[in-house]
């Protein structure tokens, strides 16, 4: 029989089995306009492509169930239907004015078509938690010792290599440019953002990925020099080992 929820031409056939444990049940079958068998509601969606909604159709039935009806994902520039309800387009959201629990201010959130995307993006398990600020601030005043539980005093900072945020020590710069070199990939080159926007606002303006330090360029020179000092600093410890 010709079946009016699927589109023109399409045919529902209910066979009742008549042998075997099962027999008395009926098994369901469609026929395309072109005669195509159709066994399965997967095979069934996939003929009817992605301009017939699915969602609600049953298969067994042939009928629409309007309580299970979710809103429908057609092809961009077809016609809608509007008697099922308002399409779900991010275009249409209007932006919420809400307040971040971190700055507390007042920011404004606009949802667009690419949001849906970003829950495919979602990593699974264990969360990396987020890098604080000037975490390396809680191992002021703990210093390294040698064998006579001498405290070693930390090392002295190249002119050219200067601090930026509050209240930072030598201690502290140099316990930034380790972790950074130990735990980011990127190179380091230092904050960007100038001195007194970070002093203003370091959540919004510090890069996390970098160290606690003005932004900086190291030259041939430089590297040279620092070369150099190394060669001479193995001269003495052969020196002294002879």
């Amino acid at each position: 029989m010709e079946i009016n929820t699927l589109p023109s031409g399409w045919k529902r056939e209910e066979v009742v089995r008549k042998s075997g444990l099962s027999v008395g049940k009926t098994d369901v079958y469609y026929y395309s306009p072109d005669g195509k068998k159709v066994r399965s509601k997967p095979h069934l969606a996939r003929c009817l492509g992605e301009n017939f909604d699915m969602a609600a159709f049953d298969f067994r039935s042939g009928k629409i169930i309007h309580s299970a009806l979710r809103k429908s994902k057609r092809a961009q520039g077809s016609a809608y239907d509007f008697a099922r309800g308002l399409r779900n387009d991010g275009a249409m959201v209007i932006p919420i004015r809400q307040t971040a629990s971190i700055f507390k201010q007042p920011v404004t959130v606009i949802r667009n078509r690419q949001e849906s995307k970003t829950k495919t993006d979602l990593k699974h398990g264990p969360q990396e938690p987020p890098k604080q600020l000037f975490w390396e601030k809680r191992l002021q005043g703990l210093l390294a010792s040698d064998d006579t539980q001498e405290q070693l005093q930390p090392l002295d900072l190249p002119k050219n290599v200067q601090g930026i945020g509050p209240e930072l020590t030598t201690e502290n710069i140099l316990q930034s440019i380790s972790a950074a070199l130990h735990l980011n990939t990127v190179p380091i080159v230092g904050q960007f953002q100038s001195k007194s926007s970070i002093q203003k606002n370091p959540g919004v303006n510090i890069d996390t990925n970098q160290p606690h330090i003005q932004h900086m360029v190291v030259s041939s020179d430089d590297i040279r020099r620092q070369e150099q000092k190394v060669l001479e600093a193995r001269k003495k410890l052969q020196d002294a080992m002879t």
